[in-house]
């Protein structure tokens, strides 16, 4: 399922906004302002952002140019009252990926943002392959060759989180909270059972590797 950040100061709106792309099934999340925005994106994997252009603190452009920076493929769809070329043009200059003007038609709201996700080629990237090991994000498995294992969700997204950034070091906290959720109770030993489970059903695996880092987290290693 695509998680997309809804960023919009107006509540109704961003409440509107958010309840359509759940109908159309994907992942919401909202932010009130950039600053709580750019929080959202650090803790949590986001497949789309829609950023309203006029907010207090920080305005749409400023917002897409961070995000730009960090997230160089995030695929960024700018929502502005404001219709005047020279803003579109600024906006693409700062980064955005599509512009659309307010009142918001919802039916053409959806389908920008799926050619969107199309246009970025994050819907291949559902599906991770790891020399022979291929890892299927919507049906969970992890097949190599004709031996092809279905993962428990919490474990699936572990490990293709894990082998998405290889050699990225991975806090236990950053991973308890995209994994479990910000507001989860888990804790280290869930997270470190998880971990041991996937380096039993992989261990005769020689594409990866789970390694702990001690005192920081977990890293995957590609090892063929």
């Amino acid at each position: 399922m695509f998680k997309i950040l809804v960023v919009e100061d107006d509540t109704n709106t961003r409440k509107l906004m958010c309840a359509v792309l759940k109908q159309n099934g994907f992942e919401t999340y909202g932010a009130e302002d950039a600053f709580v925005a750019l929080k959202i994106m650090d803790k949590q994997h986001i497949d789309l952002v829609v950023v309203d252009l006029m907010m207090p603190n920080m305005d749409g452009y400023e917002l897409t140019r961070l995000l730009r920076l960090s997230w160089e493929h995030l695929p960024i769809l700018m929502v502005t009252a404001k219709q005047e070329p020279e803003d579109k043009r600024k906006g693409f200059l700062v980064g955005t990926d599509d512009y659309m003007t307010k009142p918001i038609d919802e039916q053409e709201m959806i389908l920008r943002i799926k050619a969107l996700l199309r246009r970025s080629k994050i819907a291949s990237e559902h599906r991770l392959s790891v020399g022979q090991v291929v890892l299927d994000y919507d049906a969970l498995t992890v097949s190599r060759e004709d031996k092809v294992i279905t993962l428990p969700q919490k474990e699936f997204n572990l490990l293709f989180k894990l082998l998405s950034y290889p050699n990225i070091i991975f806090t236990r906290l950053q991973l308890m909270d995209e994994i479990w959720g910000v507001e989860s109770q888990t804790d280290d030993r869930t997270l470190n059972v998880h971990v041991n489970r996937l380096r039993d059903k992989f261990r005769e695996w020689p594409e990866f590797e789970i390694l702990t880092v001690r005192g920081l987290g977990y890293k995957a290693v590609k090892k063929a």
